[in-house]
């Protein structure tokens, strides 16, 4: 049954055309990601189907009985109220029913016996719906999403504004709406909050909308994506992997075919002038009837041009040393909240190193010390020799709001040029009037672009980055990904984006319950020695052995698939050489036989398949 539908979705602003004929549907329990570059109309969308804008052309379709629930932060609470009282709101149904049944319990004891056929009913909702668990559910999620006790009864206006956020989304969870929109759900939680919500989601029965830069979280819910490209919308079945795979493949295939077709009507644009040239009856019928085939055929698009994305290559300084930091007995108190005490690690050249844990565990706090940005209570930090670094916050608090974009720039490297500036500035998508904006009309994309363009234009060995990909789309993500793949130096980062840790860490600092773990690996193999540690030293062998087995078998299947692609190049190459000598005799056939009209028409048809079949072969013999 279909809960939601768009269909045509037009939207514009001015002259402007935001998004065009967007459509989609989804049934109960689907979960739609929704993907684009920053600026393609995501959030658009969502204000679209909440009724916040009436589309220019098109419908939503929202299933009768259907409820509609959206995350929004700002005006959601009540400034004096508390992170408790608040949350208890999302139940307020019923905490009612509670009272109303609290009454009649009373009155019945009083010996009003005419209320009891009310009383039992409104009993067994309060039952069916959870009366009974509501309380113990709120608490639960509170402290699922990084709220623990000692933060219940805070009042909402000591919050920051990320963790209101994280408030009005415990506050949609619990209210469980037939459609959730969330937008941009995994900014300001921590790992563990996150991998909560993934949980969550993906055993909630009803429909959910996501729009995310986060590819690990949707890959981890998603169902199908819906891709906002150059204004268009594209649905795909399956996750963000799966979604990425099938855009490939859907771009190869078109672009093929556009230049099969190409290639098909410039030969009949060639058989027509021929015919035309030898200008005798049966020529001109034939050309004409070639030109009638040529305008009733259904012309295959080029594939749209990709967004564009940002360039960057990190600059090296020289070498630095081997040991690039040493820090011994490290330890950062706030008021009386301790982070982390006695703290010491040696990180040494060329290294990733990410630092993990939860939402104020100390993770920044610890990189602004190794930045030189903050002072520990105690210990020391010793760079080594040469070490130049780079440093990204994600704050961005390096940036000058009077500035505009071009002075900022300029600013920082004195000795570039203008043209060396603007140059610079293209590459992260800073253009035309781009430049002359000021920094405090900047969006949080447009800042974090700005601030690791300074970044680029600077030489060192060692990066320090809080939180990199933090308010990027996913093409910029990816363009940072394979530039820090590229850095020839060592990485010191803090990030909750799964995805770059699994390209780019081989270890693992990982802050717990005040607690720090120094692991050498992967970030796979951290999360498998987490699970293992958790589990025990029974189960850590057991999944040592399981780990054994399944290398093993994926060898076995690696071999095999070895195996299947030689088999298929050979016979690629067999019948390439087959195809190359037939077309030779055609060629000779076809000279043999240019006054014989329909004979020669036949050859050159054969040939055109030969050679569209010849290209296939040239293509998987490239891949």
């Amino acid at each position: 049954m279909i809960s939601i539908s768009c269909e045509n979705i037009n939207m514009t602003f001015g002259s402007e055309e935001i998004i065009k004929k967007v459509s989609f549907a989804l049934n109960e329990g689907d979960r739609l990601g929704i993907v684009g570059v920053n600026g393609a109309g995501k959030t658009t969308l969502f204000k679209v189907i909440t009724g916040e804008y009436t589309p220019t052309d098109g419908s939503v379709y929202i299933a009768k009985d259907k409820t509609l629930g959206v995350l929004v932060q700002e005006n959601a609470f009540d400034e004096n109220g508390t992170v408790l009282g608040e949350t208890m709101l999302a139940k307020q149904d019923l905490i009612d029913l509670e009272k109303e049944i609290e009454f009649l319990r009373r009155d019945l004891e009083k010996g009003n016996n005419e209320l009891a056929a009310r009383f039992t009913s409104l009993h067994e909702r309060f039952t069916k719906e959870g009366g009974y668990e509501f309380r113990g559910r709120i608490k639960g999620t509170l402290k699922n999403m990084g709220f623990d006790e000692s933060m219940w009864d805070v009042r909402i206006s000591k919050l920051s504004g990320g963790q209101k956020t994280r408030l009005a989304m415990v506050r949609l969870i619990l209210k469980e709406p037939d459609i959730m929109l969330l937008d941009e759900p995994t900014n300001h939680l921590d790992t563990y909050s996150v991998e909560w919500l993934e949980d969550f989601l993906r055993t909630y029965k009803k429909t959910v909308l996501i729009i995310s830069h986060d590819r690990y979280f949707l890959d981890r819910t998603a169902t199908k994506i819906l891709e906002i490209e150059n204004g268009k919308g594209k649905v795909y079945n399956g996750n963000y992997s799966s979604y990425t795979e099938q855009k490939k493949t859907d771009r190869e295939i078109q672009e093929r075919h556009y230049k099969n077709q190409q290639r098909e009507i410039a030969r009949i644009e060639s058989y027509i002038e021929q015919q035309r040239r030898w200008n005798r009856e049966r020529n001109i019928i034939a050309a004409e009837s070639r030109q009638k085939q040529l305008d009733k055929m259904e012309r295959v698009e080029r594939p749209d041009a990709l967004p564009e994305s940002i360039r960057l290559r990190f600059n090296s300084a020289t070498e630095s040393g081997n040991d690039v930091i040493k820090a011994k007995g490290l330890s950062k108190s706030f008021g009386g909240l301790r982070l982390f005490d006695n703290v010491s690690f040696e990180i040494h050249k060329r290294e990733h190193v990410f630092i993990t844990g939860i939402n104020g565990c100390g993770k920044s706090t610890l990189i602004k010390i190794l930045a030189e940005r903050l002072r520990s209570d105690s210990g020391s930090l010793e760079y080594g020799y040469n070490v130049k670094v780079g440093y990204y916050d994600q704050a961005n608090q390096d940036l000058d709001n009077d500035n505009t974009v071009l002075d900022e720039l300029w600013n920082s490297h004195e000795s570039l040029t203008q043209t060396e500036i603007r140059n610079a500035l293209a590459l992260f998508l800073f253009k035309g009037d781009d430049i002359s904006k000021s920094i405090s009309m900047l969006s949080g994309g447009e800042k974090a672009r700005l601030t690791l363009c300074k970044l680029i234009l600077s030489r060192m060995n060692l990066l320090i980055l809080d939180e990199p990909t933090n308010h990027l789309d996913i093409n910029s993500r990816e363009a940072l990904e394979n530039a820090l793949l590229e850095f020839d130096g060592t990485i010191i980062a803090v990030t909750h984006d799964r995805y770059l840790l699994s390209k780019l860490a081989n270890r693992i600092l990982s802050f717990d319950e005040g607690n720090v773990t120094d692991f050498i690996g992967t970030y796979e193999d951290f999360c498998r020695f987490k699970k293992n540690r958790d589990l025990g030293n029974e189960s850590e062998k057991s999944d040592k052995m399981t780990d054994a087995k399944e290398s093993y078998l994926q060898n076995k299947r690696e071999q095999a698939e070895i195996r299947k692609q030689e088999r298929k190049i050979r016979l690629a190459k067999e019948e390439v050489e087959k195809i190359e000598n037939e077309l030779v005799l055609l060629e000779a056939d076809i000279k043999e036989c240019e006054t014989d009209y329909v004979r020669s028409a036949e050859l050159w048809e054969k040939k055109e398949t030969l050679e569209n079949r010849l290209l296939e072969l040239y293509e998987m013999l490239e891949i």
